[in-house]
């Protein structure tokens, strides 16, 4: 049984399967090469910000981005040999892991071209015997999601909407290369990954993610947070395991190769890394700062905490401001979630702050390791120390209105039409059955895998999705106002999604429809975020319908 990896970030306050022969990898043998790695050598970098809008004669106009995809060499530590990854950036010279963070306007909209300059062979494994993009002349299948993002169909990154390098092949729901994000909802926190059929797991282990915010400059001035690209940081916190020639790792024989030959249920890698470094230090004044975690791992859950016991003051979640400020000294983080932080270093008693993890794996019934990882540095703090007196605002401008689900809200079981689909039996590529717009189609499905799944709903930002326990002679509870696409699902229990109407929710209150035709193709999907489960077939897709 793995148990979970600590500390994956020092605070030091101041004021196509391709590879090389080699020797055979062993649980052992990457666990050496984790244990070898020094930790708090390397310094956390910050990725390079691209600007979602221009300026033209003082206004905030749209703009047109063009990020490729690459292969180069990533130096995830001092100690390490360079490691071959897949990057975002506008040029080869500029990509990094995780790529740029994009930094968008509330309301203006935004084109971005992805181009794919990736090799022929992957240099992961991939399992062709389950439902993949798999190209006929070779590439690699690439496509881009927004994830959070309220977009049009066709630029919402569709699985079969892939393409290789020159667009020399692509998927049968490809139709452009340039993506529109009209950025018309709530400010907040989201981020770009690959969504390639089948390939999701081997993608972004190789590099393929990065972070993507939407401000709102008028909400910002009021809420008075830390800001500047000092004060405001993104942490992108990704598990990996390495080779002792510095390669990422990828198990080529899978749990059970008579069924799968080369897939795992779940990835869990021996070393953290944050913004493409292992345990990194970052820096810090006695003063606020303001914090965007990011969970990028495949699999992993984190548990987070302060080693210092300073409490995290959450003011967001993955797309939007909470209502009011929330402290806590834990944060729980789901594969693909990502919280929103301020913590304030003027009131740490300690001139080291550890940021520790200890969620089980796989979570939550996994062991919790006992002892720590070795390899802790300290370092001494450079620079003087400076105070801070910001204080926090509610956000209550950002106040979400509660919508009526279909129409009514007497919670009747009655009220919709739930329709079962059993989610571990294979489907086609169309839905069932079309649902009117503004609908999401309900299901029932019975889990298959071991660990718990965290699902995602494409097409629409408020989602007031439940899945819980049923009985057939309950009344449907009336559902929960969100501000996230994700959902919890029961462990091995079945599940029940209901019927509900979702419309644009206004950062002012009420709703109106979406800018868009939600109901032209491709559609949207839904799918699992544990990496490893949607690459085998957890995603299906959702249609709108007039």
């Amino acid at each position: 049984m793995r148990a979970m990896l600590w500390f994956p970030l020092l605070f030091l306050v101041y004021s196509g399967y391709s590879s090389a022969a080699g020797p055979p990898v062993t649980e052992e043998s990457l666990s050496e090469v984790a244990a070898s790695l020094k930790m708090y050598v390397d310094e956390l970098p910050q990725m390079p910000r691209l600007h979602g809008y221009s300026i033209s004669k003082g206004s905030v106009t749209p703009t047109k981005l063009t990020i490729g995809m690459y292969e180069k060499d990533w130096k995830f530590h001092r100690d390490l040999p360079p490691t071959k990854v897949f990057v975002y950036g506008t040029s080869k010279a500029a990509a990094t892991f995780p790529g740029p963070a994009i930094e968008a306007i509330q309301g203006v909209p935004l084109s971005v071209t992805w181009l794919n300059f990736l090799p022929r062979r992957h240099f992961l494994p991939w399992d062709p015997t389950i439902p993949t993009a798999i190209p006929k002349r070779g590439g690699v299948p690439t496509v881009v999601h927004l994830h959070s993002g309220v977009n049009p169909p066709h630029s919402d990154g569709s699985a079969l909407a892939w393409f290789t390098a020159g667009f020399k092949e692509t998927g049968s729901a490809w139709s452009r290369a340039t993506y529109t994000y009209p950025n018309v909802q709530h400010s907040g926190n989201l981020w770009y990954h690959d969504h390639a059929l089948g390939m999701i797991p081997a993608n972004l282990l190789a590099g393929l993610l990065g972070t993507y915010t939407i401000r709102d400059p008028v909400l910002d001035a009021k809420l008075n947070l830390p800001s500047g690209i000092e004060f405001d940081r993104q942490l992108v916190i990704a598990d990996r395991s390495f080779t002792k020639d510095g390669s990422l790792y990828l198990n080529a024989t899978g749990v059970d190769p008579s069924v799968h030959p080369q897939w795992h249920p779940e990835f869990f890698g021996d070393v953290i890394t944050v913004n493409g470094k292992a345990w990194p230090y970052m820096k810090v004044q006695r003063r606020k700062y303001r914090l965007r975690i990011l969970n990028a791992g495949n699999a992993r859950y984190l548990g987070l905490s302060l080693s210092n016991g300073l409490p995290f003051t959450v003011v967001a979640s993955d797309s939007s401001y909470l209502p009011q400020p929330v402290v806590t000294s834990r944060l729980l983080l789901a594969p693909s979630e990502i919280t929103d932080v301020i913590v304030d270093f003027s009131k740490s008693k300690t001139r080291e702050i550890e940021l520790q993890n200890d969620a089980q794996f796989p979570f939550p019934a996994g062991e919790l390791l006992a002892g720590v990882v070795e390899g802790c540095h300290e370092d001494e703090v450079h620079h003087p120390l400076r105070r801070d007196q910001q204080r926090l605002r509610p956000a209550r401008a950002a106040v979400h209105q509660r919508a009526d689900p279909a129409g009514s809200g007497d919670g009747d079981a009655e009220a919709g039409d739930d329709r079962a689909v059993e989610c571990h039996k294979p489907h086609g590529g169309q839905p069932p059955a079309p649902y009117p717009s503004g609908f999401v189609q309900g299901h029932q499905g019975a889990g298959t895998f071991g660990a718990g799944g965290l699902q995602e709903l494409h097409g629409e930002e408020e989602g007031r999705a439940e899945v819980q326990r049923q009985s057939p002679r309950r009344r449907r509870p009336r559902p929960r106002s969100g501000i996230r696409e994700d959902v919890e699902e029961c462990r091995e229990d079945r599940t029940r999604k209901h019927d509900q109407r979702h419309r644009q929710v206004q950062p002012g209150g009420g709703d109106k429809p979406f800018p868009f035709d939600a109901t032209a193709e491709p559609g949207y999907v839904y799918h699992c975020h544990i990496l490893d489960h949607e690459g085998n077939g957890m995603i299906r897709p959702l249609k709108l319908v007039s």
